[in-house]
């Protein structure tokens, strides 16, 4: 075999790690924001509130597992009543692992991490971030938009900071038809920690955490 049909092994010890460790985390919510913010930075401390307030109403917090506010989420969930879970990625600068973890998983491979920040997620919470906040954001609305994920609030917290994007995807991808407009009622956009809280639990009042045997059969096939 080649070394390229090898990795097929690792890929799935991924994989199976994963599950067999995420079904216990239950409902869970992903905080995902940069790993360049540091401790004092008020994103920083805001991204500490919201995780210790999920963490103590009752969902395991799931973050990227290195530092800023990937630290942050860990670190206020770590406080918290629940599990604080970090899905670390193996990088060649930036990442290193936080030690505010319950739950600690490895990845060598970003598609099968991404693939456990939504399996088991009832929400996505992206505090401001670059590059890798920005991707985890797009991959939910791809996944709910096609069809290929159940619904779930994505929330998007510090308006000032997201508010050029969101004009970009009303004026140009709206506009230019690639995009419905329908499609920006799978965000939301907040201030503060209160309101992440009243995001998720309003949308859930409705539908309710036990997942349809639909929307299981959908995550099956994620």
């Amino acid at each position: 075999m080649s070394r390229e049909s090898w990795k097929i092994f690792q890929i799935m010890a991924e994989f199976v790690e994963g599950f067999e460790r995420l079904t216990q985390i239950q409902p869970s919510v992903s905080i995902f924001g940069s790993a360049r913010t540091p401790p004092g930075h008020p994103y920083y401390a805001l991204t500490e509130e919201v995780a210790r307030k999920l963490s103590d109403a009752g969902f395991s917090v799931v973050s990227g597992g290195g530092p800023g506010l990937m630290e942050a989420a860990n670190r206020g969930a770590y406080a918290g009543k629940s599990p604080s879970v970090g899905l670390n990625i193996r990088l060649p600068h930036e990442q290193h692992g936080n030690p505010y973890q319950n739950i600690s998983l490895t990845f060598q491979h970003f598609f099968a991490r991404k693939v456990m920040f939504v399996k088991y997620a009832k929400a996505y919470v992206c505090m401001p971030g670059g590059f890798g906040t920005l991707d985890e954001m797009v991959e939910a609305l791809t996944l709910i938009q096609t069809g290929k994920s159940t619904r779930m609030p994505i929330i998007l917290v510090h308006a000032p900071f997201w508010s050029g994007l969101l004009d970009w995807f009303k004026g140009t991808l709206i506009r230019e038809g690639v995009i419905d407009k329908n499609d920006l009622e799978l965000l939301s956009v907040v201030n503060t920690a209160d309101e992440v809280l009243d995001v998720i639990f309003r949308y859930y009042e409705e539908t309710g955490f036990e997942a349809s045997e639909a929307e299981q059969e959908i995550k099956l096939n994620l």
